[in-house]
């Protein structure tokens, strides 16, 4: 059994997928779940950003968009659609790659998953280097022995945790705040959205496993002040 998985972080520079396309004409920053590759050989994009016109109309006005669905009411819009468009990840998928994340923004792409053993990382690396337009970012190990670690003892994600440690590393949490959300995002390499969106599940995560008692939405009568 193979117990060393690895995170991987690449960036794709003037990438030609819808979402890049929108993010480089509106400014917008997109926040994608992995796509998913249909037997018709479309593509399932599920992706939220800002609320933002302009990038629904363009990607509206899209012809490699079909079936666009948006999602609004809160702080932030939610997008399902097809695309006619391959997305470059897929490249890499076959390769052994296992996205997690994707963040569009200027026409570029930073994607973040995990790959199992050096010899996958090896494949994706090699695949990489042969894709137009991809470069390494940075690896970094996971130790599913090390049973210290947050994302072991904690059902949280290993980029939840990543928001979580550089949030505490950079001050994010103290007294008045050393930085902001927009200091701690640039520090790891992601779009604002994108780090509080991780923040904000690891905290439910995380207070909801040490309360469990407590139900989600309810207020005590007798608040301890």
């Amino acid at each position: 059994m193979i117990r060393e998985c690895l995170m991987a972080e690449f960036r794709v520079r003037d990438d030609d997928c819808p979402l890049a396309a929108a993010t480089l004409e509106t400014g917008a920053v997109v926040d994608a779940a992995p796509p998913l590759l249909r037997p018709d050989g479309n593509v399932l994009l599920r992706f939220e950003a800002d609320p933002d016109d302009a990038l629904a109309a363009t990607l509206d006005a899209d012809d490699r968009i079909r079936y666009l669905y948006r999602g609004t009411g809160g702080d932030t819009d939610t997008y399902r659609c097809l695309s006619m468009h391959p997305c470059v990840v897929h490249t890499l998928v076959d390769a052994g790659f296992m996205p997690e994340s994707l963040t569009y923004q200027n026409g570029s792409a930073v994607l973040t998953g995990a790959v199992v053993g050096h010899e996958i990382l090896t494949s994706v690396m090699k695949t990489a280097g042969e894709t137009v337009g991809i470069t390494l970012n940075r690896v970094f190990e996971l130790h599913s022995e090390d049973e210290t670690a947050v994302a072991q003892r904690w059902d949280i994600t290993p980029a939840q945790e990543e928001a979580l440690s550089r949030a505490v590393a950079l001050g994010y949490f103290t007294v008045p705040r050393a930085v902001t959300a927009d200091d701690v995002a640039a520090d790891i390499g992601i779009s604002k959205s994108a780090f509080l969106e991780r923040l904000h599940r690891a905290q439910h995560s995380l207070l909801t496993q040490l309360f469990p008692d407590v139900e989600a939405g309810s207020a005590s009568a007798d608040p301890d002040r």
